[in-house]
């Protein structure tokens, strides 16, 4: 009977880091390597979400929108990226930071985040009465490109675009 090949393949299909967060409480975002198009402009944050039980949540929501996240044209890696606040006394802050950003985004691109279920119809109350709006626009802006050209997605120890660029056809008479 012929043997079975047994590959190991040179890039990893997930990496996890330790981060330094104080807090349970939470507010992330995953963001896809390559722009997706919203009806006001192009961004690369799919999903804004939340939690009070720390990284854990992260990586389970992380595993949950892979499958759909990894199936866009296009799409070959993602991060989550952790943003968050001071705390406040009575006031759920990481509660207000996330629709805060919600607005935000709905305010900049006109939909809400291509995974986020909540959103269309949020209605602002207070919550810019704790944060700044142009640094929440910062934010989203500073996540608008492509992360895998700015270096912050590495494939590898190469650290290459989410997708290679296709060399221009070269022509030869003969």
């Amino acid at each position: 009977m012929k043997r079975l090949l047994v590959r190991l393949h040179k890039s990893p299909a997930l990496t996890v880091r330790r981060m330094g967060v104080k807090s349970d409480r939470l507010v992330y975002l995953i963001v896809a390597c390559k722009r997706q198009r919203y009806r006001w402009g192009r961004s690369c944050v799919v999903y804004v979400g939340t939690t009070r039980s720390g990284l854990g949540r992260i990586a389970a929501s992380a595993a949950y929108r892979a499958k759909k996240v990894l199936s866009w044209l296009g799409v070959r890696q993602f991060e989550v990226r952790v943003v968050t606040c001071q705390k406040k006394p009575g006031v759920r802050t990481w509660r207000l930071l996330e629709r805060a950003l919600l607005l935000t985004f709905l305010k900049k691109y006109g939909d809400p985040p291509r995974c986020n279920q909540h959103g269309k119809g949020i209605r602002e109350r207070d919550e810019f009465a704790y944060f700044r709006r142009d640094r929440l626009e910062r934010i989203l802006s500073a996540l608008e490109g492509s992360p895998a050209s700015t270096g912050s997605l590495q494939s590898g120890a190469a650290g290459r675009r989410c997708r290679p660029r296709r060399k221009a056809a070269r022509l030869t008479s003969r």
